[in-house]
C-alpha cells in the first residue's frame, strides 16, 4: 500500500484501490479487471522527474514473429548446425555508399552512420535471413515484397518518424491532476487574482511615502471616489464630525485647527468607504471613533465625494467678541456634538474663526488657544438670540398661570397675546436686551489720552472712598470732572472749578442734546456730569475718575471717551458689617442683606458693561488692586468695543 500527502488530501493505494480524503468522505471507484496503472499524487514542491511515468515501447506483431524466427533460428543453429557469420558488405548502408561515394553535398555535422538506424537495418537483415529459411514460394515471395517496402525511401521516412513520436511519448507526463475541482478553482483563483490587481490599479499612488497630503480621483465599484491620505500626529486630533445616513458615514463638520481642515481635503457631506482599508460603511458614529482614536500617522481615506457644490476658498477673518451670558455645553440639548462644545462665562472673549455654519460658530477661548487644539462650538447670535426670546415667552406666558392658583389672586380675564419671535422682523423684543455677544478689538490708550476709569458699585461698597484716596493720593495723575448744577453759586465757590452753573434752561436744553453723561435732582436742584467735562481732564493729561450709577453706563459707553469700568463689589455680610463698623456705621442685616441683593442684580443685568470687579474685603487690598488694574492700562492693551474704533 502506498500512502501520499497532497494539499491536504491522504490517498491509499492497494492494487488500483480508491483514494479517501482527510475529511473522511470516498472519492474513488471499484478497480477493473485488467492491470491498472495508478497515479501518484504530489505536492507541489516535489521536483519534475519524480512521479513521471514510461510509456513501454509499441512494436508491431509482424516485428514480433520476425523476432520468434530469430529465436527458433538461434535455436537450430545451436543443436548443430554451422552459424553462418554476417558480413560486414551485407549492410545495405555500405552497399549504397560503395555504390555512390559521391553524391549529395559534404555536411560535416551529418553522421553516415545515422543514415538508417539500427532498428530498420536489423529488420532488414532478419528480412532476408528468414526468406532463406522459408520451404514455399508463396512466402519467399511475401518476404521479397516486404523487403523492396522497408528499402522504400518513404517508408525509411515514415520509421523514422514513428521512431521521433515515440520518443516524445517515452518523455515525463505533467504530475496528476491535484483535484477534479480544479476548473472551478482556477477560475475562483482568477477572480481574486483580478480583485488583488483591480485594488492595486485603483490607488497606485499610496504607495509612494510622502508626507505632503494628496488627493486622487477616480472610478471604483462603477463610483467616482477621492483617495485623500494626510498625516495625523499622535498629539493632533483629526478635527471632523460625522453622521449617519443610513448605512452611510458621512462627514457632517470640519473643525478648524485639526489635521483634517489643515489638509483641506476632507469636505463636509463626504462619504467615508474605508480609512486605512478598514471598511466603515455600516457602522455606527461611535465605532468610526473608536477606529479613529487608535489610528495617527498616515491616514488614507476612501470617500465618495460630496454631490455638494464645494464653495469657492475665501480667507476668513477672525472676529473676536465678548460673550454676555454663561454657557455650558453640557446643559445645552441642542449643541451638535456635546464633546466638542466650548464652555465660556460672562465677560470671556472668544475668537470666532468660523461662521460657516450661522447657528454654531467655531471658536477659541482668549488665552486658551496653546491648551485648546481643535476650536469649539458656540451658540451663533442670531441662534442664542431666537431661543432666548423663546424661553422668555414661554416664561412669561406661565406667570398668569403661577399667580391664577393663589388664594388671594385675582383672574386675569384679559388675554395675552402670544407672539412668535422673529430677531429681524419683530418689534416687541429688543435685541439688544437679549445679550449675546458684542465685537471687541484690541485697544491701547495713547500716553496723552488717558482712559476714564468709571467706580460703580451699591451704596456703602467703597467706590467714593477709594476715588477720594486716589485723588488726594496723586493730584497730579488723577482728576474729577466738575459737574454742572442749577444752584446758585455759594461763597467761595469758584465757577469752573467747584461746579459749573448754569440756568435751569440751559442745563434742560443740554440734557435734552445728550450732553449729560448722568443727571438728577436734589432739593429741587439740577446735577449732572456732562461728557465735556470729562472731557477737559482727559485733554489735560490726567486720568479722569468717575463714580456713576449703572444707569449711566450705556451714555458713557456711547460716547468717544472709551471708559474703563470696575465694578465694586461687596464682602460676605459679615464681612461687609466690619468694613462699614470701621466708618462709625451700624447698619441692620436687612440693610445689608439689601446691599448684597443691589450688587447682585447690578452684576447681572449691567455686568456684561463691566470690564473688572473688585471685592472689597479690605479698603487696603482693594486700593492697591484698582492701582494695578490702572496701571495695566498703560502697559498692555485692552479689548473695547470695536465700533470705538471706527
Amino acid at each position: 500500500m502506498t500512502t501520499s500527502h497532497m494539499n491536504g488530501h491522504v490517498t491509499e493505494s492497494e492494487g488500483g484501490g480508491g483514494s479517501r480524503s482527510a475529511g473522511g468522505s470516498t472519492g474513488g471507484h471499484d478497480a477493473p479487471e485488467e492491470p491498472q496503472q495508478w497515479h501518484r499524487e504530489m505536492a507541489v514542491d516535489c521536483p519534475g522527474d519524480l512521479g513521471a511515468r514510461t510509456l513501454p515501447v509499441r512494436r508491431s506483431a509482424q516485428l514480433e514473429r520476425i523476432r520468434q524466427h530469430q529465436e527458433d533460428r538461434r535455436r537450430r543453429e545451436e543443436e548443430g548446425r554451422s552459424r553462418q557469420e554476417l558480413d560486414v558488405n551485407a549492410s545495405m548502408r555500405l552497399k549504397k555508399l560503395a555504390q555512390n561515394p559521391k553524391v549529395g553535398i559534404d555536411n560535416p555535422t551529418f553522421d553516415p552512420v545515422e543514415v538508417l538506424s539500427e532498428e530498420l537495418e536489423d529488420l532488414l537483415m532478419s528480412l532476408k535471413q528468414v526468406q532463406h529459411c522459408l520451404g514455399d514460394a508463396q512466402s519467399q515471395e511475401d518476404v521479397e515484397a516486404v523487403l523492396q517496402l522497408v528499402q522504400k525511401n518513404d517508408f525509411q521516412k515514415a520509421f523514422t518518424i514513428h521512431n521521433s513520436v515515440a520518443l516524445y511519448m517515452n518523455r515525463a507526463s505533467p504530475p496528476y491532476p491535484v483535484t477534479d475541482r480544479a476548473q472551478s478553482l482556477a477560475l475562483e483563483a482568477l477572480m481574486l487574482a483580478h480583485d488583488s490587481v483591480a485594488e492595486q490599479e485603483m490607488q497606485p499612488e499610496l504607495l509612494e511615502a510622502t508626507d505632503e497630503p494628496s488627493e486622487t480621483l477616480m472610478q471604483w465599484a462603477g463610483e467616482t471616489v477621492k483617495i485623500v491620505r494626510l498625516e495625523k500626529a499622535r498629539d493632533v486630533p483629526l478635527g471632523a464630525t460625522v453622521r449617519n445616513d443610513m448605512d452611510s458615514v458621512i462627514i457632517s463638520r470640519i473643525v478648524k485647527g485639526g489635521a483634517a481642515e489643515r489638509s483641506g481635503l476632507l469636505h463636509e457631506g463626504d462619504e467615508i468607504l474605508k480609512i486605512n482599508g478598514v471598511e466603515i460603511r455600516g457602522k455606527d458614529v461611535n465605532e468610526v471613533f473608536d477606529i479613529l482614536a487608535d489610528m495617527h500617522g498616515t491616514l488614507t481615506f476612501i470617500l465618495i465625494p460630496s454631490p455638494q457644490a464645494k464653495p469657492l476658498p475665501i480667507k476668513e477673518t477672525v472676529v473676536h467678541v465678548k460673550a454676555h451670558f454663561d454657557y455650558d455645553p453640557s446643559d445645552d440639548p441642542y449643541v451638535p456634538c456635546r464633546e466638542l462644545g466650548l464652555s465660556f462665562q460672562k465677560g470671556d472673549i472668544l475668537h470666532i474663526i468660523s461662521q460657516d455654519d450661522p447657528n454654531w460658530w467655531q471658536a477659541y477661548r482668549d488665552g486658551d488657544e496653546e491648551n485648546q487644539p481643535l476650536a469649539g462650538l458656540v451658540p451663533g447670535k442670531s441662534f442664542q438670540q431666537q431661543r432666548e426670546a423663546m424661553k422668555q415667552t414661554i416664561e412669561e406666558d406661565k406667570e398668569p398661570e403661577k399667580s391664577g392658583k393663589l388664594w388671594c389672586a385675582k383672574k386675569n380675564k384679559k388675554k395675552r397675546k402670544k407672539v412668535a419671535y422673529n430677531a429681524s422682523k419683530n418689534d416687541d423684543y429688543d435685541n439688544e436686551e437679549i445679550l449675546t455677544y458684542e465685537e471687541m478689538a484690541l485697544y491701547h490708550q495713547p500716553a496723552n489720552r488717558k482712559r476714564p476709569i468709571a467706580l460703580i458699585g451699591p451704596p456703602n461698597c467703597g467706590q467714593n472712598e477709594l476715588r477720594q484716596r486716589l485723588l488726594s493720593t496723586e493730584p497730579d495723575r488723577f482728576g474729577g470732572a466738575v459737574p454742572h448744577t442749577t444752584r446758585n453759586r455759594r461763597e467761595l465757590e469758584v465757577n469752573g472749578r467747584d461746579y459749573h452753573f448754569v440756568s435751569r434752561q440751559a442745563f434742560e436744553m443740554d440734557t435734552s442734546a445728550g450732553k449729560f453723561i448722568e443727571s438728577g435732582e436734589f432739593e429741587k436742584n439740577l446735577y449732572g456730569t456732562s461728557s465735556d467735562s470729562v472731557r477737559q481732564v482727559i485733554n489735560s493729561g490726567k486720568i479722569c475718575l468717575l463714580c456713576l450709577h449703572t444707569q449711566s453706563l450705556k451714555v458713557l459707553r456711547s460716547s468717544d471717551l472709551k471708559p474703563y469700568i470696575i465694578f465694586i463689589a461687596p464682602p460676605s455680610q459679615e464681612r461687609l458689617r466690619a468694613l462699614l463698623a470701621k466708618d462709625n456705621k451700624n447698619p441692620k442685616p436687612e440693610e445689608l442683606r439689601d446691599i448684597i441683593e443691589k450688587a447682585r442684580e447690578m452684576e447681572q443685568n449691567f455686568g456684561h458693561l463691566f470690564d473688572a470687579a473688585i471685592v472689597n474685603t479690605d479698603q487696603e487690598k482693594a486700593f492697591q488692586e484698582l492701582l494695578r488694574l490702572i496701571n495695566k492700562l498703560d502697559t498692555e492693551p485692552q479689548w473695547v468695543p470695536s465700533s470705538w474704533l471706527r
